[in-house]
């Protein structure tokens, strides 16, 4: 009889072992309003309404209309075309989103070379290279155009009509500015995707070209892309529109526009 009960506690020990070592599975449990997901002890939430992901094309244009303005002042300034200046903060930061424009606020991949100022490490063309820090992204663009002002390889490219894009990119790659040998034609692709020459042409004063006209399967006509302090009463006006046309043309039910958007004007 004792041997029985020993028996038996030895196997009920096996047993309790055994369900409490078992691996917990992944499950997915279905609620009102959230999926979760459980791992193990942990479980994941995903949260309600949920922005989508931004799309490459849509952080291009939120780029754009966060620092055209700032491209535009270093335009009046330094004379370097507005666009060169956009296409190559949004080529060299990937649109705000690299490393260093996000920790550094350095937009152009300025490297420390004379520099006494803040400092990031990053692995570039050779490991943890040393590149410049600054406080806030417009002091990027004010050392950009330092930086190819007063280089004196940059110069003939001040001998070039301030609204020669062309020209300008091509000049960057031949003074020594990038070893890419496709960098003049990516600047080009992007002045000409996001239509960037009219930043040019609004500084220089010539018929505003703050919206352009784009080919858009069954929708033609031109488009305006919202920029800080735009609403649709002011840009109605602009355009010599409606607050209501521009309604209809963009499917919008209200007045709420964001930065970055690109509205339809017909």
């Amino acid at each position: 009889m004792k041997i029985n009960r020993i028996l038996l506690l030895f196997v009920l020990s096996i047993f309790i072992y055994s369900c409490g070592s078992k691996k917990k599975v992944a499950t997915t449990e279905r609620t009102s309003d959230r999926e979760v997901v459980v791992r193990g002890e942990a479980e994941r939430h995903i949260p309600e309404g949920a922005p989508a992901p931004v799309s490459h094309a849509e952080s291009v244009e939120q780029y754009i209309a966060m620092f055209a303005p700032i491209a535009q002042e270093e335009m009046q300034l330094y004379k370097i075309p507005a666009s060169i200046t956009l296409a190559q903060g949004i080529l060299e930061s990937g649109a705000g989103k690299g490393r260093l424009s996000r920790n550094a606020n350095n937009h152009f991949g300025i490297k420390c070379h004379g520099w006494n100022g803040g400092k990031i490490y990053h692995d570039d063309d050779a490991s943890q290279e040393c590149f410049r820090k600054y406080n806030h992204p417009k002091y990027s663009y004010r050392d950009h155009s330092l930086f190819l002002a007063e280089r004196r390889r940059y110069a003939e490219l001040f001998e070039l009509d301030i609204d020669d894009y062309k020209g300008w990119a091509r000049g960057l790659k031949r003074a020594g500015y990038a070893t890419d040998r496709k960098y003049p034609n990516k600047l080009i692709d992007l002045i000409e995707r996001y239509q960037l020459q009219r930043f040019d042409e609004e500084v220089l004063g010539r018929p505003s070209k703050s919206y352009a006209d784009v080919a858009d399967g069954n929708r033609g006509g031109t488009t305006h892309l919202v920029q800080k302090g735009d609403t649709l009463y002011s840009i109605a006006k602009r355009y010599n529109t409606t607050v209501a046309d521009l309604q209809r043309s963009n499917d919008l039910d209200g007045t709420t526009i964001s930065i970055g958007q690109l509205l339809y004007i017909n």
